[in-house]
């Protein structure tokens, strides 16, 4: 019976931790999103786009390639996205109390990590099971082939989704009890983390199988592309015959399933969870006393003091910075005169990221009744802006305008995605990616060098920062 405790434990808690998720508003947008995701996977016969294209061949619509290729789709977008929703889930407990309380109790580091790790499996399995009940209605929609094949639509689920979806339920533990990982750094490393996976997991020398696609012998037979990809003609079909029941293909994801489970239990060698040090426990902390005496009866005065609300603005936003940060930007800064600009730029564009992503989080809770807080949003933009142009000034000299409505942009965007969400890491992830999109010459996309029009630029800035104020003025008048 004491034997069984621990599990017992782990499956509370991560029931909890769903229970308590799936009570969010964003959880039904999180299923709508798997719906989206379903139909994209499975176009219409006629459709331009594909998300498997094999070798200009596509599987007819039966319940075993419906399965697959809805299964490849979670293991591949549902591991980059799935991670920003369920990385939260220590932060969370340390936030509201919980993980205090859970302290001073026999539950041991371990198993807090199972049922952390297993709350993260259920949420993100919760996705896959809405995109399979999607791929089950696609299949008769399609009309393509309509018999019913439960077993050959989810064993895809189970060998190739279900093993990846515990990968990034696992990394989110993981980044979230390492503290050079927890914060803004960690959502940006991600990003590449998930890029080499996924490209590399589509190896057939990818160890242990990688997403499982080495092991699918008419697929891998010619060449083949997963993601999404416009095609000018419709692909020819030919039927699938299903996942080979091999015991190596399946012993091979299971591995992968139990190493992830390693993974997530490897953070006991050292998380401490929540245990305060011994100089803040409670016989040294001071009597607490009355400091609050009720509100003052002199109006607010409005005077104009917006460049000590700047100034004051911009020390928020660089406290807490590391001295390795200052080192780089410091390393960013003379990098022009030894190198090409573009690659300065390149650079400069992506250093400040865990600054920006501040842009809007930090002081909502503490300063929602400052008297202007128009004022203040322009300001902490204005903070943003001024590192940003501090940081590029020997680089931009060739490009001074793209440079400029860059300048007014990224922290405009930044302020309006954290203003809206109340958290860094919609910016941190969104931007990684337009930055590596850019990077990698997508000129439509390009507002560092002027790819986009620098008027264009500016015009999204004035955007943003439009929005941005329009909501914070209706938060404003409902209080």
């Amino acid at each position: 019976m004491r034997a069984a405790w621990p599990v017992r434990a782990a499956w509370g808690l991560a029931v909890a931790d769903f229970r308590e998720r799936t009570r969010r508003p964003g959880y039904l947008l999180m299923l709508l999103s798997a719906i989206g995701l379903g139909w994209l996977a499975v176009p219409a016969a006629d459709a331009h786009w594909v998300v498997l294209d094999a070798g200009g061949r596509r599987g007819i619509y039966t319940g075993a390639y419906v399965g697959l290729v809805t299964a490849l789709t979670s293991a591949l977008w549902l591991t980059f996205v799935g991670f920003y929703l369920v990385r939260d889930a220590v932060a969370r407990d340390e936030r509201t109390g919980v993980g205090h309380l859970l302290a001073s109790t026999p539950l041991r580091t371990p198993v807090y990590l199972a049922g952390k790790f297993l709350g993260n499996v259920l949420l993100l399995a919760s996705m896959a099971a809405t995109l399979a009940a999607t791929a089950l209605a696609l299949q008769q929609l399609r009309g393509e082939e309509r018999a019913l094949d439960l077993p050959g639509l989810l064993t895809p689920y189970l060998c190739i989704a279900l093993p990846m979806l515990a990968v990034t339920a696992a990394a989110a533990v993981l980044f979230e009890t390492t503290p050079v990982l927890r914060g803004g750094l960690g959502n940006s490393l991600w990003f590449f983390v998930w890029m080499v996976g996924a490209v590399g997991g589509q190896s057939p020398s990818a160890p242990l199988g990688g997403v499982g696609l080495p092991h699918l012998p008419t697929l891998s037979g010619g060449g083949f592309s997963l993601g999404l990809t416009y095609v000018d003609t419709p692909l020819q079909t030919f039927e699938w015959p299903g996942l080979p029941a091999q015991p190596a293909y399946i012993g091979g994801r299971a591995i992968v399933f139990v190493l992830a489970v390693a993974v997530a239990l490897l953070p006991a060698l050292w998380f401490h969870r929540f245990d305060r040090p011994v100089s803040s426990r409670a016989g040294d902390v001071p009597a607490p006393h009355a400091v609050y005496r009720g509100l003052p009866r002199t109006p607010p005065s409005y005077g104009f003091g917006f460049l000590r609300l700047f100034a004051g603005e911009l020390r928020i936003l660089l406290q807490g910075t590391p001295w390795w940060w200052w080192l780089g930007a410091a390393v960013l800064f003379w990098l022009p005169l030894a190198v090409p600009p573009g690659v300065a730029l390149a650079a400069i564009w992506v250093w400040p990221i865990l600054l920006w992503s501040r842009l809007g989080t930090r002081t909502t809770t503490f300063l929602a009744a400052y008297p202007s807080p128009h004022a203040r949003l322009l300001a902490s933009w204005a903070a943003g802006a001024a590192l940003t142009a501090a940081l590029g000034a020997l680089a931009s000299w060739q490009l001074p305008l793209p440079f400029a409505a860059s300048s007014l942009f990224v922290p405009a965007l930044a302020l309006l995605l954290g203003a809206l969400t109340g958290t860094a890491r919609t910016f941190q992830a969104l931007y990684t990616i337009w930055w590596y999109l850019i990077i990698n010459d997508v000129v439509s996309l390009n507002f560092m060098t002027g790819g986009l029009p620098p008027w264009l630029v500016g015009s999204a800035a004035l955007g943003c920062l439009v929005t941005v104020l329009s909501v914070t003025a209706v938060r404003h008048a409902r209080r």
